[in-house]
């Protein structure tokens, strides 16, 4: 068992009491020093107060004339808007600004999306059935078993919906962009639904089968609202987009929202017939379906940054869209020249990569190695510009105009940049040795 130490508490001294009616208080002079020690106190305080008060209402109109002269604005207090509400009024949460952005962008763009549907004459088929026995029934004097079999024959034409498409409106009297497959059909008729469900007849006024684009005009007198083109050159993976299109050929003006999943594709796409390979296009996740081809895919601004063109059906969410920057020229030359025309250079050729560089001992390993076609297509179109500026199979072109050509900036893709008529500087590789070569671009139409 522990035994703790003996401790000593101290004594306590007690101050000087004398007793009255009522209980103990301090001596007299005491006591009025206690209560003198707290009139200060409150004084003090008061004081305090006011003058704070004052002091920072007169700083502040000095400080705030002091900053008038210099330009030089001080906000006036806030009252916060959770300070305004009460308690009987309730609190709603407002959509966010993305939200905001995209219902205003659909807002102001549906009524410039169009549906283009495709209409043709398509022949009227009547099924029959006929007995190939019934003429040797005379012939045998008895009846023979009954047996038929299907007979067919044309009974005239009928206007039939065959396709659609979506386009928009690009001028205000009625001009459309969309693309070239949606109307590749020249015997077809076409005709054009606004988002008010009004009905135009329309036609075809070019087509650009190198980017899949086409220019389709109204046959009204009418002023339409057009779309505000944007700068696809600025785009950026991960950008929110906005796909408005005639979903299914059915259900119109179809909104779907995601980003940008990647730029600089190469997409080959086929569709009726045609397959078609596209360079630097745009891959979305915005859903783009049947029917969305030559719709708008939009940027948080409301401008048109690509038109959409493609989808890939063995995966999900995966869609494509040409640059709008690409789309623009062509859109001038209708305007200026009522056709499409393209810059021709005149050359077959393959892109060299290493692996192509290896297996055909080449000494480079970029640039277009101008060769003949797998069937015999001539390395060098006559009378092209090629065959002018002195081209010759073999040659490795290495530059267009300053332009390196690689697989990423492909020579293709470098000449719809100009116009035909341009001059332009080539520089060769022939026979191991490096040669500068002037050209004029020839001009190739639909």
């Amino acid at each position: 068992m522990y035994q703790l130490p003996k401790i000593e508490f101290p004594k306590l001294k007690t101050p000087k009491f004398k007793q009255v009616e009522g209980g103990w208080r301090p001596k007299s002079w005491q006591n009025k020093i206690f209560w003198f020690v707290i009139l200060i106190i409150f004084v003090s305080s008061v004081f305090g107060f006011l003058a704070g008060a004052i002091s920072s209402h007169y700083f502040y109109s000095e400080l705030k004339n002091y900053f008038s002269k210099l330009n030089i604005e001080i906000p006036e207090p806030q009252i916060t808007e959770e300070e305004k509400v009460t308690e009987k009024q309730p609190v709603y949460l407002p959509q966010t600004t993305q939200e905001e952005r995209i219902i205003q962008v659909v807002k102001n763009v549906s009524p410039s999306v169009v549906n283009i549907i495709i209409t043709k004459d398509v022949p009227i088929i009547e099924e029959y059935y006929i007995n190939p026995f019934e003429e040797f029934e005379q012939f045998f004097g008895e009846p023979l078993p009954e047996f038929e079999i299907p007979e067919y024959r044309q009974e005239g034409t009928e206007k039939k919906e065959v396709g659609g498409g979506t386009g928009f409106i690009v001028s205000e009297d009625g001009m459309i962009l969309t693309n070239r497959h949606v109307v590749s059909d020249e015997d077809a008729d076409y005709t054009v639904f606004t988002n008010d469900g009004k009905e135009y007849p329309a036609k075809v006024l070019a087509r650009d089968p190198i980017r899949d684009l086409a220019v389709v005009k109204i046959e009204s007198e009418e002023i339409f609202k057009i779309v505000k083109l944007g700068d696809s050159s600025n785009l950026q993976i991960g950008q929110t987009v906005i796909a408005i299109g005639n979903a299914l050929g059915e259900f119109r003006n179809t909104v779907s929202v995601g980003v940008i999943s990647g730029l600089g594709r190469t997409v080959t796409a086929s569709g009726g017939g045609v397959i078609e390979t596209l360079e630097d296009v745009i891959q979305t996740d915005a859903a783009i379906n049947r029917g969305n081809s030559g719709g708008p895919l939009l940027n948080l601004k409301g401008e048109v940054v690509g038109i959409n063109f493609a989808m890939a059906q063995i995966a999900e969410n995966i869609g494509f869209a040409i640059p709008i920057n690409k789309a623009k020229k062509d859109i001038e030359q209708v305007k200026t020249l009522g056709k499409i025309v393209f810059p021709f250079l005149g050359v077959r050729y393959v892109l060299i990569t290493e692996k192509i560089q290896k297996e055909n001992n080449l000494p480079v390993n970029y640039g277009a190695w101008i060769i003949e076609g797998n069937k015999g297509e001539a390395a060098i179109s006559s009378g092209s510009a090629a065959q002018k500026a002195g081209l010759k199979e073999n040659d490795i072109i290495l530059e267009f105009d300053g332009e390196k050509i690689t697989t990423e900036n492909t020579l293709a893709e470098i000449i719809m940049e100009y116009n035909p008529g341009y001059k332009v500087v080539l520089k060769i590789l022939r026979n191991g040795k490096e040669k500068i070569v002037l050209a004029t671009l020839g001009e190739m139409s639909q």
